[in-house]
């Protein structure tokens, strides 16, 4: 799209975005557009970028090049307060001496709002939060979940087009974090509003999401569906990064048809292992690698002896070899294998990913 046109379907575009600290750049040519309604996540390691993007969107950053636009308005170089965006952040950043009610309408009441539509906002925001009964208590008197849900709801409470998160879940524990994460999935499927989300934890980004937006050095990577990123990942960069256990990699060559790594020889289809041969990775992920009594539907088989057993609860992971490379497989917790084992283990090879060793890419 040219500069200048708007995207009516678009709830946030972002356009040729170049933001530098000196001579290092954080973000480098970014483009996005978000549709109306849309859950966004921007997933990545630390110093990836997703946090200065965010950033950016609300105004808080000065960028070097590049356009800003928020529902159909260019707001390049708005102020946050006039771009129509409501923002939660990693800390509370609730005020200690106020009730949860008065936290909820402060900005409100600044903004100089009837009184009126403020009770009507805090008491709308209050039970969609289920904060009715805590409107009366200090932020001391909260658990850390309670607090957050009292920081959402005061950005709910501007009643704007678009939300942006800012890993607001990173400083619960994991039962908290599990909780809030269901909480903020139905609070979207209520409001139906734009949210842009910002996490490291690839787990939120699975659950969360309508697409994901993976990110490394400032540049998105991928952007598409969780299932999308999962299954299909544009390449070892972002198979790496998603999935827990992490996907499993093995080095060898293309050639004749399959990958080659030592003694072992993985068939693939035509379009993969078309061309001359060369370097490459094989990626398979744990739950897509069966073991001894479930081997015979697969087309890839080999034998291994079991390393180490990681019980994880609902699952185990069994640690082996291939090719000299460990290698994770990821089985129902009630079957039973111990180390020094030997077992039968297999994959179907359309289900495994190939990159290209030199660049990463997927092939």
């Amino acid at each position: 799209m040219m500069m200048g046109q708007v995207n009516a379907a678009s709830s946030v575009e972002i356009r040729e975005l170049d933001i530098r600290y000196g001579s290092l750049k954080a973000l480098d040519k970014i483009s996005l557009d978000v549709p109306k309604g849309e859950f966004l996540v921007l997933l990545g390691p630390s110093g990836c970028g997703k946090s200065t993007l965010l950033n950016a969107i609300a105004g808080l950053l000065d960028i070097a090049d590049g356009e800003i636009w928020i529902s159909g308005k260019n707001v390049t170089w708005a102020e946050p307060k006039d771009r129509g965006i409501g923002m939660v952040f990693q800390s509370y950043a609730l005020y200690p001496r106020m009730s949860v009610a008065d936290n909820l309408s402060f900005g409100l009441r600044m903004s100089g709002l009837a009184r009126a539509e403020i009770d009507k906002r805090v008491e709308r925001v209050a039970k969609l939060l289920q904060l009715e009964p805590l409107l009366k208590r200090k932020p001391s008197e909260l658990s850390g979940g309670q607090r957050q849900r009292v920081a959402i709801g005061r950005a709910l409470v501007r009643e704007v087009d678009v939300f942006l998160f800012d890993e607001p879940l990173s400083n619960l524990d994991a039962k908290l974090r599990a909780e809030l994460r269901v909480e903020i999935k139905r609070l979207h499927q209520d409001l139906g509003n734009t949210m842009i989300y910002v996490t490291h934890d690839q787990i939120e980004a699975l659950t969360l999401a309508d697409r994901i937006a993976v990110m490394r050095g400032g540049v998105i990577q991928q952007l598409s569906s969780p299932a999308e990123v999962y299954h299909r990942p544009v390449n070892r960069f972002v198979a790496g990064f998603i999935g827990s256990p992490a996907m499993n990699f093995v080095e060898g060559r293309l050639a004749n048809g399959a990958f080659e790594a030592g003694s072992i020889r993985v068939p693939l289809a035509a379009g993969v292992s078309n061309g001359a041969s060369r370097p490459a990775t094989l990626g398979i992920r744990p739950e897509h690698i069966a073991a001894d009594d479930e081997t015979a539907r697969h087309a890839f088989q080999a034998e291994g002896e079991v390393r180490v057993v990681e019980p994880m609860g609902a699952d185990t992971l069994l640690w082996t070899e291939l090719a000299g490379t460990p290698l994770s497989i990821r089985i129902d917790s009630e079957r039973s294998f111990s180390p020094g084992q030997r077992i039968r283990f297999s994959f179907d090879p359309e289900r495994a990913s190939v990159f290209d060793a030199e660049t990463g890419d997927r092939l």
